[in-house]
């Protein structure tokens, strides 16, 4: 089966299967395809699943019923686009983080690891407090810019003008900003307010 041979609807899902898959590691639910469809009823979302297994672009288990890609048809589907992501330093300052002075480099990469509809900035990794979670000393961090995050991101922090990724965890009117790390020195940092929230951290690397 062939991704040109779908209808626009159908390419559109495919898109969207996509797109969570590399995000999320697994399938989308219907609920979830219903959402990124805009459909109004899951009804819709489990027929256009049914298509697509149909046409071969889906294969269904017979023993969990459990949809996967065929796998022929998720390497057409898989884009191969990059974009460009800037470098802005190894701390931010209370300015905004893109100011143009603010940028040391650009860094070419995959669309799929920065999606279409959000910002991204790379910085630069000084200090151990957070080799736990696997982000080492010089290494770059892909951070997706935002001023919201969900209990456990790693996020970057902007505190007393000072950038630092920390373990987001909100608890009972407080946020306590959590190291992960094998150095004891390293601790939390409890707080009420004044701290800003500027990104949350979608993956580490070591050998940009």
């Amino acid at each position: 089966m062939s991704i040109s041979e779908l209808d626009s609807k159908q390419a559109l899902a495919v898109k969207h299967i996509r797109n969570f898959l590399n995000q999320n590691g697994r399938m989308p639910s219907v609920r979830e395809l219903m959402q990124a469809m805009e459909y109004k009823s899951p009804r819709s979302a489990s027929l256009m699943l049914e298509k697509l297994v149909n046409r071969g672009v889906l294969n269904r288990c017979p023993q969990t019923r459990k949809l996967n890609f065929n796998d022929g048809v998720l390497a057409q589907s898989s884009n191969t686009s990059t974009v460009e992501i800037p470098l802005v330093g190894t701390t931010s300052c209370s300015g905004p983080i893109f100011a143009e002075e603010s940028i040391e480099a650009y860094y070419r990469i995959s669309s799929q690891l920065a999606p279409s509809g959000s910002q991204y900035f790379f910085l630069k990794i000084q200090g151990d407090s957070m080799d736990l979670a696997g982000i080492a000393d010089g290494d770059m961090v892909l951070i997706r810019q935002q001023n919201t995050a969900k209990s456990g991101d790693l996020i970057l922090a902007l505190i007393d003008d000072e950038a630092a990724i920390k373990k987001f965890i909100p608890e009972d009117g407080i946020v306590i900003l959590k190291p992960c790390s094998t150095n004891p020195e390293h601790k939390s940092i409890i707080l009420t307010h004044g701290f800003e929230i500027q990104g949350v951290v979608v993956r580490s690397f070591s050998n940009l």
